[in-house]
This record gives structure tokens, sequence and C-alpha cells, in this order.
């Protein structure tokens, strides 16, 4: 699996972690927020996680 150094990320769970290293293997991630404005790191997601 390829891995993008531009993007970190520790959610092992997730389909399109690296598996080996902390990174995603996606070229892009798509980041969502949960609130009409976004005002702390709780009010937003990766929107690309799919389950393994």
């Amino acid at each position: 699996m390829k891995m993008n150094k531009s993007i970190g990320c520790t959610v092992d769970e997730c389909k399109y972690h690296a598996k080996k290293e902390s990174y995603c293997s996606l070229d892009h991630i798509n980041v969502v927020k949960h609130e009409s404005h976004a005002k702390n790191q709780e009010a937003t997601d990766c929107g690309s996680f799919q389950m393994e």
C-alpha cells in the first residue's frame, strides 16, 4: 500500500491507513465539520474515513 507522507494519520481502523506507518494512503482527504461554524478541533473530522 502506498503512503502519502503529506497526510499523517493514527486511525488504523480506517481502510486508507498505511498500516506500517502513521500515514494515509489517499492522495487527498475531505475534512468536514459538524457545526455551521467550527470553533475547535472536535467540531471537525476526516470525511474520507471508511471502516476497514
